[in-house]
């Protein structure tokens, strides 16, 4: 693709796109911070990411990481395909536990097979999201384990196990918890992933 094409198709999809957009289009999209995006169906969606809502992010996967062995890793917000057709579908999912040569190679774009768990922390805007589309969605593409944490009050995190192409709740937890991933124990402390740092 010439490069004038290239910058014009940017442009274009960068904001408000008035068409369906492919998966090379999606990965023409610059990098966005501030914003979580995702792609279903071919529609853009943008999301907000509250401070609070980020930190969580970022200790969660940094809480498990230690726990997991070589060739497994603790990823956040890196793409996950859900389908690669047309239209395409892109999850982001907050945390992704991953395995084989994506974990071995810290990929930033992965698929369902890749994934051992995937991890949503549920905010004001994406409630039915995560309990609803995301719960099917995953579910579907055969994702073995999904976790949902609620940290609007105290951090409470629900997990669910694939059972017949459904999700069936395993457990709700709080404070530290040491969970069963298939026979990996990982350790968590839910209260550290919203705590405020102590002055010095």
């Amino acid at each position: 693709m010439p490069a004038s094409s290239s910058a014009e198709l940017l442009k274009s999809v960068a904001y408000w796109p008035n068409h369906l957009i492919t998966l090379a289009e999606w990965s023409l999209l610059p990098e966005n911070n501030r914003h979580c995006r995702e792609l279903v169906d071919g529609v853009l969606l943008v999301a907000p990411q509250p401070p609070r809502h980020q930190l969580a992010v970022w200790r969660l996967a940094a809480q498990l990481e230690p726990a997991l062995p070589r060739r497994v890793a603790a990823m956040a917000r890196i793409e996950l395909i859900i389908d690669d057709g047309t239209p395409p579908t892109v999850r982001v999912p907050d945390v992704l536990v991953v395995g084989g040569d994506a974990g071995a190679d810290h990929a930033t774009r992965v698929r369902p097979p890749d994934v051992l768990a995937a991890i949503e922390i549920v905010s004001p805007g994406s409630r039915r999201t995560d309990r609803v589309m995301k719960f099917a969605e995953y579910a579907e593409a055969g994702i073995a384990h999904y976790w949902l944490l609620d940290i609007e009050a105290t951090s409470r995190l629900t997990v669910y196990r694939l059972r017949h192409q459904t999700y069936e709740p395993n457990g709700v937890y709080t404070g530290r918890v040491t969970l069963d991933l298939d026979g990996l124990p990982l350790p968590l402390d839910l209260d550290a992933l919203t705590a405020l740092r102590t002055p010095a």
